[in-house]
């Protein structure tokens, strides 16, 4: 490019020419859903051609409070007019500390100090850094089934070989424990998870690890994993045993955070207030963020220069996530949680009707449809087998018949993924419920 005039895009004109973009320049990573977006506003993407979509996958659970919320985008606006970036760790800004303040009010239990950085992986890593400095262990556990980011740190705490082969993580001293899935799970009864799996890491501690335990590191509900929800009791034991050993439990709220859960936070569910707990995603509705915070005892265990972040607390992020959490404290985690009641039972009205639905599970606006096929045996000899050929199958008809974006999850690719932006309204979710069960009439 370097001899030649430099190319300049004014703006694409179809949809295929941002496609080829990204195959000539983008490196082969990419997982699309095919929809090349434009613009987007509260629950509606549109592509460069102009036709719109009904998004109920939010950009993975991101955008919580809406596509283009107006008082997010205002408030990073009001910032980038003020200054763009000062390093919040060499130069101490209000929009960082109001956030830091604001996180210590909202989370749970007696959270007080925060970390911020760019990304859930890296709010991952710097809480295990911290677990480990705090406890002066190093080992780690995380369950199987688990995601905790790509990096190869927080890859080695991810119980999935899909996303590590080729690619030996890092983090040696970290176990893996089974799930509560109870539908894939051999020892539980009717496809409810009986908890036996939280016992079960007394076991992994005594043969997996020599005893230099750090941390146990859960999601409170497992989202790539297939909207795993736990039984009651479940993240409570596993605390428990996590103490008992003088470890920290670090719950991954990336993906179940900020209202998703119909709960600001997805471990008040359950009655439990983590050592340590992540954010990211749906923190700065779209803007990128992370977050780790801690009780003022353990974060106090890093010392000046243990941890840093060159655009972590960006201030222009920090002020999106503040008007965030006004935006989802003025009523959109209590209707979140309203319309997740609502759709736990058109959702089960689907299970009962089709036998490729064999579950449906979820809390909030974060649920799954695990697909099936009813006619075949599935791992460890679990019956009915997971069928991930019907569920991208069923992905492509709602976007190409009726325009309706929703993602396909779970660890064996089966699984439907209702996590729309927490504003839809009830109408956009009976749309989606009504065209979910037109897809499995057309294509199951």
């Amino acid at each position: 490019m370097s001899e030649q005039e430099p190319r300049r895009v004014a703006g694409r004109e179809s949809n295929a020419a941002v496609v080829s973009a990204y195959e000539d320049h983008m490196m082969p990573i990419w997982k699309s859903l095919d929809i090349p977006v434009k613009r987007a506003s509260g629950c509606t993407l549109e592509d460069v051609e102009g036709n719109e979509y009904l998004d109920v996958f939010a950009g993975i659970a991101v955008t919580n409070v809406g596509h283009g919320n107006e008082a997010v985008v205002d408030a990073a606006k009001d910032q980038l007019e003020e200054f763009v970036h000062g390093c919040s760790y060499v130069h101490p800004n209000e929009p960082v500390a109001d956030l830091a303040e604001r996180i210590a009010d909202v989370t749970p239990g007696d959270l007080e100090k925060t970390f911020f950085c760019n990304s859930g992986t890296e709010a991952v890593e710097g809480a295990v850094k911290l677990a480990r400095k705090y406890t002066g262990s190093k080992e780690v556990i995380s369950l199987e089934m688990g995601f905790h980011g790509r990096t190869l740190g927080s890859l080695a705490l991810t119980g999935n070989k899909s996303y590590k082969q080729g690619m030996a993580p890092t983090l040696n001293d970290v176990a893996h424990t089974a799930p509560p899935y109870g539908y894939r799970c051999p020892r539980c009864e009717g496809g409810e998870c009986n908890s036996g799996c939280a016992d079960e890491l007394e076991r992994v501690i005594g043969s997996h690890t020599s005893g230099d335990l750090a941390a146990i590191v859960v999601e409170p509900v497992m989202g790539e994993a297939g909207i795993v929800v736990p039984p009651e009791g479940w993240l409570e034991r596993v605390q428990e045993i996590a103490h008992d050993h003088g470890a920290l439990l670090i719950a991954d709220e990336v993906q179940t955070g900020y209202g998703r859960t119909g709960e600001l936070f997805a471990s008040s569910h359950f009655d439990v207030e983590p050592d340590i707990l992540t954010q990211a995603k749906g923190i700065a509705n779209g803007l990128p963020l992370g977050a780790f915070t801690a009780t003022a005892e353990i974060a106090d265990a890093f010392e000046s220069g243990d941890h840093l972040s060159t655009f972590g607390g960006n201030p222009v992020a920090c002020a999106a996530a503040l008007a965030t959490i006004d935006e989802l404290q003025d009523g959109i985690v209590d209707d979140a949680r309203e319309q997740g009641q609502w759709l736990a039972d058109e959702l089960g009205a689907l299970e009962a009707e089709y036998d490729v639905v064999g579950q449906t599970r979820g809390l909030g606006l974060m649920w799954g449809v695990e697909l099936v096929d009813p006619e075949t045996t599935g791992p460890q000899n679990v019956s009915p087998a997971p069928d991930s050929d019907l569920a991208a199958a069923v992905s492509d008809y709602l976007r190409d018949e009726s325009n309706v974006v929703m993602g396909v999850g779970g660890y064996y690719k089966n699984v439907m993924r209702f996590q729309p932006p927490l504003t839809i309204s009830r109408d956009q979710l009976q749309y989606a419920v009504d065209e979910l069960r037109a897809a499995l009439e057309t294509v199951a």
